[in-house]
């Protein structure tokens, strides 16, 4: 295996991906959550406000209390779905063999040995599912394996000063 060696300032790397990129799959499922949350959910929540307001004493009405924290949850949740999809843009493939947003990339950090290998979706957060660990493609290591292939090593230098080696060992779908 043929090892590049690419050396990146962290701060260099985190530039440049003001867009969140996802998956079709992930912009439907957020824009189905946006909907359910706006016409199924929070509605039924504020109908839990209103019959415990009718309830008498708000100062010691719990469940009156616990329904706004409720509604206030939701509600932010929907403002910041709402938030990732007004800036957000349908990543494309990434070529193969290649690391791209969306790419699983196993990574072998130096020093580590071979079944100490970790694998990560280059994604943004809300492409999680189970078993599927996240590596932001704007983090400092995220961002320098983009471009990246197959037995290439990339240095890394992190916000603190430290430097972090890793080698792509796998790139997938």
């Amino acid at each position: 295996m043929c090892h590049r060696e690419t050396n990146l300032r962290a701060a260099d790397s985190l530039f440049g991906m003001a867009k969140h990129l996802l998956s079709k799959e992930t912009y439907a499922r957020l824009e189905a959550e946006i909907a359910e949350l706006e016409h199924t959910v929070l509605p039924a929540v504020a109908d839990k406000i209103g019959r415990a307001r009718e309830m008498g004493d708000l100062s010691e009405n719990g469940d009156y209390h616990a329904a706004k924290d409720e509604y206030g949850m939701l509600n932010d949740r929907k403002n910041m779905v709402i938030g990732i999809l007004e800036n957000a843009e349908i990543a494309p493939e990434p070529a193969d063999g290649t690391v791209g947003v969306l790419s699983r990339v196993t990574i072998l950090f130096d020093g580590d040995s071979p079944d100490m290998a970790e694998t990560y979706l280059i994604g943004h957060i809300e492409e999680k599912s189970e078993g599927t660990e996240i590596m932001s493609p704007s983090s400092p290591i995220g961002s320098a394996l983009l471009g990246r292939n197959e037995g290439d090593k990339v240095t890394v230098t992190l916000e603190n000063g430290a430097k972090v080696s890793v080698t792509v060992t796998k790139v997938s779908r």
